[in-house]
């Protein structure tokens, strides 16, 4: 069973009144290395730089970095991945929120694409095709626990068909 985010109210803002959430997921943390490592070579880069120069306003460079990594961690933080009985929505933003979505009735195909960072770290990205249209929701990258998801998924959008022998 896949873990699902209900500490939010984030999500339940966003469902219609005769829709439930069937899956809430964040993306996985991983979404988060680039701005760590900028923080990481910011830190060596200000280190070295006030090594060289003595230079003490140097270090205010390197806030700008932490200042970057706090609002990739907010906005990581209130972002999720939706399936309702509906339809599948990408909620992002923190100043002005984007919701992407798309009808579970237009979509027509889901593919689990996996790079090999992704199978050591343990995330997927989902890659939607709907009927002949260009969506805002073709690529979701960054989900978490991608096998369980990508099979709750599309039992979901495909239907549980039992096919299995009596």
């Amino acid at each position: 069973m896949v873990h699902r985010d209900t500490s939010s109210r984030t999500v339940d803002k966003y469902l219609m009144s005769y829709e439930g959430r069937v899956i809430a997921v964040r993306r996985h943390p991983a979404v988060l290395i680039m701005p760590v490592g900028i923080v990481v070579a910011g830190l060596i880069a200000c280190g070295a730089a006030y090594a060289a120069s003595r230079v003490s306003w140097i270090w205010w460079l390197w806030l700008i970095a932490i200042g970057y990594l706090v609002w990739k961690v907010l906005a990581w933080s209130i972002e999720f991945f939706l399936v309702t009985e509906h339809r599948i929505m990408l909620i992002s933003g923190i100043l002005n929120r984007n919701v992407a979505m798309m009808p579970l009735a237009k979509v027509t195909d889901i593919a689990l694409e996996r790079s090999v960072a992704g199978r050591m770290l343990g995330y997927g990205e989902f890659v939607m095709e709907s009927a002949g249209q260009k969506q805002a929701l073709r690529n979701v990258g960054f989900m978490p626990y991608p096998e369980q998801l990508y099979l709750e998924v599309s039992s979901v959008i495909f239907g549980t068909i039992d096919e299995s022998p009596d």
